[in-house]
């Protein structure tokens, strides 16, 4: 697909509280008009990490719009050369957010404590540009096969990646939920950030970890091949996560990716 490509894209997207959870933490934000698809997933117990996961949302949809209709927007930090524009935007969205997370804590010391975990993904053209902090994925369905386009920030994930655990012992271990990056920790983050160009029939994947906890790659993967609308799919795989337990909130965002006729 050039990069010049005009594309259309089908957007399906559920958020649930799941089974055990009496609240909705998470936030799922799609905004067609602009391409750009949010999913941040609070915490801080009671209300506070719905404050923090819609502050993460209301401020990178608030950044990129802004941008799109204003180019002179200014970068919360230095740009990074080799990132398009679209890409830089949305990393600056992301620590925006972080701030005002941040902010809004040391503000009110019942807010103390809170804060989120992001994965947004931006389009233009062919183009995608994902930046993410915590756990919350993104994912990447092409030819069949379920690639993972980010990685988790949590302790776990990092004693897989040091070799300290090996993966298949990843769900055994208690501390699968320990974060050790998040918006709202610090006064300043690191964001992860990655670039890729579509192919015609791609379909683009980003979810809380309430579905990866609870539902396996090979289960989403088999339902992004036999689902082909994207909302059904969306649809599905919550069903799939509240019924293999649905421990915590849960939240999809499918994006089905075709080059126009």
């Amino acid at each position: 697909m050039s990069e010049k490509a005009c594309l259309q894209v089908e957007i399906g997207s559920k958020t649930d509280v799941g089974r055990v959870r009496k609240n909705n933490e998470d936030t799922c934000r799609t905004l067609p008009s602009l391409n750009l698809f949010i999913i941040s997933d609070g915490m801080g117990g009671e209300s506070h990490g719905e404050l923090a996961s819609a502050i993460a949302a209301d401020t990178i949809t608030v950044y990129c719009s802004e941008a799109s209709s204003d180019a002179s927007t200014s970068y919360w930090e230095v740009r990074r050369p080799d990132f398009s524009e679209k890409t830089n935007r949305l990393a600056s969205a992301v620590r925006v957010a972080n701030r005002k997370i941040y902010e809004a804590g040391r503000a009110n010391p019942l807010f103390r404590g809170m804060g989120a975990t992001v994965v947004a993904a931006w389009l233009e053209g062919p183009r995608l540009s994902v930046v993410h902090v915590g756990d919350s994925r993104a994912y990447l369905f092409r030819s069949g096969a379920l690639e993972l386009l980010t990685s988790d920030h949590t302790l776990v994930a990092e004693q897989i990646r040091h070799r300290l655990i090996a993966p298949e012992e990843a769900h055994l271990s208690k501390m699968q939920n320990v974060l050790i990056r998040a918006l709202g920790a610090q006064e300043q983050v690191e964001v992860d950030v990655a670039e890729d160009l579509l192919l015609n029939h791609d379909v683009i994947l980003l979810c809380t970890d309430g579905l990866t906890h609870m539902v396996t790659d090979a289960e989403i993967a088999r339902t992004l091949l036999e689902l082909s609308d994207s909302q059904a799919s969306a649809d599905h795989l919550v069903l799939l996560a509240n019924e293999n337990g649905g421990e915590d909130n849960v939240s999809v965002i499918v994006v089905h990716v075709a080059e126009m006729p």
